[in-house]
């Protein structure tokens, strides 16, 4: 076995498993970025099809794109969390579903293209989490590797008339049981979702890989994260936009 197939096997098996674990051996972990999106890509191909992406606009020293399984795709009134506490944290977020595929080619997709490709837009939230018990020792490469923060896409309703409303900023109000109440206003960290968008489709057209109709694809947090109660109905207001009521199952 090779050093990336023992990491990529290790983590694959946390994430199977909803468990965590100590920083993978000095030996095996991702360095670069390049390391750590070829980590990432083994973990992909152990743990079954790639139901969505998450991706940001990248920066000096970040690329920010992962692919989230379709196994962690919830669409319905409950979601089941491996959480540390009484509390998950989430973030509220828009994501797009591809009507078609976006395949590799020698020239860059630009944003009508990206646009046209666009099925339905929806409110969702993500569910963030990872595979190490102290994140905050872990180096951004190995967090890349381990898909970037994230656990699972809860998927709300369609956003009636998406691409003629205002979708980069709106009020979130999380409202739940016993008085629980999180409003913040919303917005963008990109200033628009679909920038994101237009960046993974071409990040993944010049490694070879494609988005696929089908796939959903969230590019950000309105709000940063937050802390909502397991076990609780939670309904959450994207502004004007659309609504969610789901609950938090712990994971047993």
């Amino acid at each position: 076995m090779t050093i990336d197939d023992a990491a990529a096997t290790e983590l694959a098996r946390r994430r199977r498993e909803g468990r965590r674990g100590p920083r993978l051996d000095a030996s095996i972990r991702p360095v670069t970025l390049t390391e750590a999106f070829a980590l990432q890509h083994r973990v992909a191909a152990r743990l079954g099809t790639i139901g969505g992406w998450k991706c940001a606009m990248p920066s000096a020293d970040r690329m920010n794109a992962a692919p989230i399984f379709a196994s962690t795709i919830f669409r319905g009134a409950h979601a089941t969390v491996h959480a540390r506490s009484s509390m998950a944290p989430i973030e509220p977020e828009i994501a797009f579903v591809l009507a078609h595929d976006l395949p590799p080619r020698s020239a860059p997709y630009d944003g009508p293209e990206v646009l046209a490709a666009v099925g339905d837009t929806h409110v969702v939230l993500e569910i963030l989490g990872n595979r190490y018990d102290d994140p905050a020792s872990v180096s951004y490469p190995e967090l890349l590797a381990d898909g970037m923060n994230n656990e699972g896409l809860i998927v709300g309703p369609a956003v009636e008339n998406a691409q003629a409303r205002t979708i980069d900023v709106f009020q979130v109000l999380i409202s739940g049981l016993d008085g629980f109440r999180l409003e913040r206003a919303g917005r963008h960290p990109d200033g628009h979702p679909l920038k994101p968008l237009v960046w993974l489709a071409n990040f993944l057209r010049e490694r070879g890989e494609r988005l696929r109709a089908g796939q959903i694809v969230t590019t950000g947090s309105y709000a940063g994260a937050l802390d909502v109660p397991l076990a609780t109905p939670l309904t959450v207001t994207f502004g004007a936009l659309g609504q969610m009521h789901v609950t938090l199952d712990p994971a047993h």
